[in-house]
């Protein structure tokens, strides 16, 4: 449901950043577009004009998808589209780190199974130029499930590693997920202690003793008769902490074949946007990206029924 809010309201709430919250605790303004004012629109008064036209007739996975596309950082270092591998999009690339949007069904690193076709050796291959002799190594900064599509970055140092690792903690780690069912809060935070089991399937545990703990807090910003869209806020980064927490709560995220029911198809969890400060300069960065049209046309099809 979109909450209504007409132009002259809108602009008031632009020309203070403090009466932004004051729409919000009203219910006059959408949340997800006081988040989009927040942080997209203060510097860009002629794009926020045009933009509040449309917060009365769009819905606002498009106005996430309209904002992701317009805000895109430019890469320092020429991005040779030719060369691309498959099942990778590089978003930015300079001389210490290379971001990219990862597909569905690609590995972060190698397993015991996989050694070639990862994300890791792929994105290697393509800095190296086809060169196997060359030099350049590449640097895990954080991973995705293997069926989990998003955003990814890799680092070119051990040295830059190293400093992302010592600001993991404040590094905004934003994600869409498509789930079962209609949940009764519309937003809220699961906590709990997780262990991983002998199964290898991770759950929740009563004791802080025998576990770590993760903190999840999600908003839905769609839903219909059987499925819902959460925009989820990772505060922790445990071993499949989103797809556990809501499979707990009785809302398995679609296509979860390990915590969620038995139905084919793609994993349903998008990490669709990161922040954090340039190791480098300490320059603030903020990737975003797509929904994929998948979960969406998920809900065009169900609305039908």
């Amino acid at each position: 449901m979109i909450v209504k809010c007409n132009a002259t309201q809108a602009m008031g709430f632009l020309r203070d950043r403090q009466d932004i919250n004051t729409g919000l605790e009203s219910g006059c303004v959408n949340p997800l577009v006081c988040d989009i004012f927040k942080h997209d629109f203060f510097e860009h008064p002629k794009s926020a004009v045009n933009f509040i036209k449309k917060i009365n007739t769009v819905n606002p996975v498009a106005i996430l998808n309209n904002v992701y596309e317009s805000t895109m950082i430019k890469s320092k270092i020429k991005i040779r589209t030719k060369y691309v591998p498959a099942g990778i999009k590089i978003l930015y690339e300079d001389r210490d780190i290379i971001v990219i949007d990862k597909s569905s069904g690609l590995l972060t690193v190698k397993a015991n199974y996989e050694a070639e076709n990862t994300a890791h050796h792929l994105l290697t291959n393509y800095v190296r130029k086809g060169n196997p002799k060359a030099r350049t190594e590449l640097f895990v900064v954080h991973r995705l499930d293997r069926d989990t599509s998003g955003v990814l970055i890799f680092a070119k140092s051990l040295e830059i590693r190293e400093k992302f690792a010592r600001q993991w903690k404040t590094v905004e780690k934003k994600y869409i997920a498509l789930v079962h069912g209609n949940l009764a809060e519309k937003s809220g935070i699961i906590e709990s202690y997780l262990s991983d089991g002998e199964d290898y399937k991770v759950r929740s545990v009563k004791n802080p003793q025998d576990g770590h703990l993760a903190i999840t807090k999600y908003r839905v910003i769609k839903d219909s008769k059987n499925y819902s869209l959460l925009e989820i806020y990772l505060l922790t980064g445990k071993k499949n902490q989103i797809r556990v927490h809501l499979s707990e709560k009785g809302h398995p995220v679609v296509g979860d074949m390990r915590y969620g029911k038995n139905i084919k198809g793609r994993l349903g969890l998008h990490a669709v946007s990161i922040k954090f400060k340039h190791p480098f300069n300490n320059e603030e960065m903020l990737f975003e990206t797509k929904i994929p049209q998948y979960f969406l046309n998920y809900f065009s099809l169900t609305e039908k029924l």
